[in-house]
């Protein structure tokens, strides 16, 4: 058997291209190397993009430009463990500088740095609830406390000159993930405002104006249970909506055109994209020129809204962010009325792969789920398959670059991926449709797809595995439980096996988030913890099952995986767990691969009828 799949891995796979805040045209490109994430700076206005070989340490992925554009603003942690503090890195050189440093340790959840002054925001997560804070990026002044809740506080924003600063609060609707936006004055932290849609629209924010002065922020809203684009003036009390009645499904807002005359969003119907850019001062909305693709992939756990975005460049100008299945990212092309055109930072690499399909699947109750889906090249008939489920649960897969997904389709397994009830960008009833009950309407996307697959002669019934990160990890693990005989495996990365044990250990913003999900907390709501455990159905597991598991991971903590696997055993399961020194995030084109290898030796041991463990 050949390594061909290996090209996919091995092939420069740009991650992000982050515009800085700051003046002038200066972006950081974050691009997976061999152990990791690496950063570059893209000068724009010289024409050149420079490696930062210097910087080795802190989460690179989710790194920010400082205003000067001549610092690093990112979380230094223990291992992974996405527990720490956010230091300033000079390009230049030197040392990084702890800009939290009495500060306790705490789980970023936003970062944001303002144009025209040296400040910046963070969100912080803690023990003692969540909290923003005002930083000075270019002195030894302490940081500030702006703002402070017991409850769900996430994606603290800055305006441009530093002056406001807002973050989406859950105060007004305590323990339901339902955000309003709340703007503080950062020279009082006096709140001025709060936007909210009431106790069932959230409204979250995305962005202040970049004009230096014009207090307006750019907000996503859900009036109609589906994501449009709002300008909000919180010192007027003025809002501009753009409704949009004619298309269907979210509009999904990402950015600003400089002078702030114009808004940049995706619309996204059936996990389609359409990039469109509204017009504040017309009204009109009009669809940009655009090959298919994704130019956007939300984030919900981190110090950023979107993994990457497409964005506005000088003037008027857009820099489409575009991925395929086959194909990884690149800045496109130029569109606006003061375009011009964008240098290719990146090779093409002719990776010969394979495009996915998107399809609507039925499930039990008349809900309809897309599914991502692929035949390899020359299949005939039914042939082994690989369903993937992505984490969070309130994360999507898009159509963007999967070197896993192509790596199956060049061995010859069919490849999947589906967008379950939880997901992002189906709009609000989709997204919350998963709660409280964890588990059971996923479980019957899950079987509804599998179902869909075997009916149209893409999978053997006999042949089709299951895997996933995180929350998919955990979907992965309750399927082999709950729905025995579905899969011929599992294939499990950093899950959550064991909600009670899990809870105990996670870090205190992710136990805010799932107290919101499940409805209660453990200690009041134990049947609904138990009865979402994979660790409950082990008795029932027939399918071999191997996990992933990081030994720093305050996500998915080390000992309810021990737990699991010790139930599992001794419940005459075949399971095998791999461990490795990091946290919830693994990243790096040598690890991806050597996992990628993992998981292809086990298909082939099951389709041989060999044990795994």
């Amino acid at each position: 058997m050949t390594n061909d799949w290996q090209r996919f891995f091995t092939a420069e796979r740009p991650l992000a291209v982050r515009r800085g805040r700051g003046p002038g045209d200066r972006s950081l490109i974050v691009v997976e190397s061999d152990d990791g994430p690496r950063l570059s700076l893209w000068d724009a206005e010289r024409g050149t993009v420079a490696p930062l070989s210097q910087l080795t340490s802190g989460d690179l992925a989710q790194a920010v430009l400082s205003s000067d554009g001549e610092q690093i603003l990112s979380l230094h942690d223990d291992n992974g463990s996405e527990v720490g503090h956010v230091y300033a890195t000079r390009l230049d050189g030197g040392a990084g500088r702890d800009l939290t440093p009495d500060l306790p340790p705490y789980t970023l959840r936003g970062i944001d740095v303002a144009g025209r002054a040296d400040r910046a925001v963070i969100t912080c997560a803690a023990e003692d609830g969540f909290a923003l804070w005002l930083l000075d990026t270019a002195g030894p002044a302490a940081p500030e406390m702006l703002f402070r809740s017991p409850h769900e506080a996430w994606n603290g924003l800055i305006s441009t000159d530093g002056a406001l600063a807002c973050l989406d609060t859950t105060d007004h609707n305590p323990g339901v993930r339902r955000f309003a936006v709340t703007v503080v004055d950062t020279a009082t932290g006096e709140v001025l405002d709060r936007l909210t849609d009431g106790p069932e629209a959230p409204v979250r924010g995305v962005r202040f104006s970049p004009v230096p002065g014009d207090g307006r922020v750019l907000v996503a809203t859900e009036r109609t249970g589906f994501a449009r684009p709002c300008v909000w003036h919180p010192k007027r009390g003025t809002r501009v909506d753009i409704e949009a009645p004619h298309i269907r499904g979210d509009l999904v807002p990402l950015d600003w055109s400089e002078d702030a005359t114009r808004i940049l969003a995706v619309h996204v119907d059936g996990g389609i994209h359409r990039v469109m850019e509204a017009d504040l001062e017309s009204g009109a909305l009009r669809p940009l020129d655009h090959p298919p693709g994704a130019y956007f992939e939300p984030d919900v756990a981190d110090a950023l809204c979107h993994q990457w975005a497409s964005h506005y460049g000088p003037g008027r100008t857009v820099r489409l962010l575009r991925q395929r299945f086959d194909s990884p990212l690149r800045v496109l092309h130029g569109d606006g009325q003061d375009a011009a055109p964008v240098p290719r930072l990146f090779p093409e690499p002719d990776l010969d792969g394979v495009r996915c399909e998107s399809n609507q699947v039925r499930s039990a109750d008349g809900t309809h789920v897309q599914l991502w889906w692929a035949r390899p090249r020359r299949a005939q008939g039914p042939v082994p398959l690989v369903l993937h489920l992505h984490g969070g649960p309130n994360l999507v897969t898009v159509d963007r670059y999967d070197p896993a997904a192509q790596a199956w389709l060049d061995e010859g397994v069919a490849y999947a991926s589906l967008n379950y009830r939880g997901s992002v960008t189906f709009g609000r009833r989709f997204r919350e449709g998963f709660m409280p009950a964890i588990g059971d309407r996923e479980l019957e996307d899950i079987e509804a797809a599998v179902g869909w697959l075997v009916a149209e002669g893409v999978a053997d019934p006999d042949k089709v595995f299951v895997t996933g990160a995180s929350y998919g990890g955990f979907l992965s693990l309750l399927s082999v439980g709950r729905l025995p005989g579905l899969f011929a495996g599992a294939l499990a990365h950093v899950p959550m096996a064991d909600w009670l044990a899990g809870y105990e250990d996670m870090n205190p913003a992710l136990r805010a988030a799932w107290a919101s999900f499940f409805g209660a907390r453990p200690e009041d709501g134990l049947e609904r913890f138990v009865r979402a455990s994979p660790i409950t159905y082990v008795a029932d597991v027939v399918a071999p099952v191997w996990i992933n598991q990081g030994t720093h991971d305050t996500r998915t903590a080390p000992k309810q995986v021990r737990r699991y696997e010790e139930a599992l055993r001794a419940a005459g399961g075949n399971v095998v767990v791999d461990w490795y020194s990091g946290g919830h995030e693994t990243s790096g084109r040598a690890k991806a691969l050597g996992e990628q290898s993992r998981m292809l030796g086990l298909v082939r041991a099951a389709l041989r009828r060999q044990p795994w463990s």
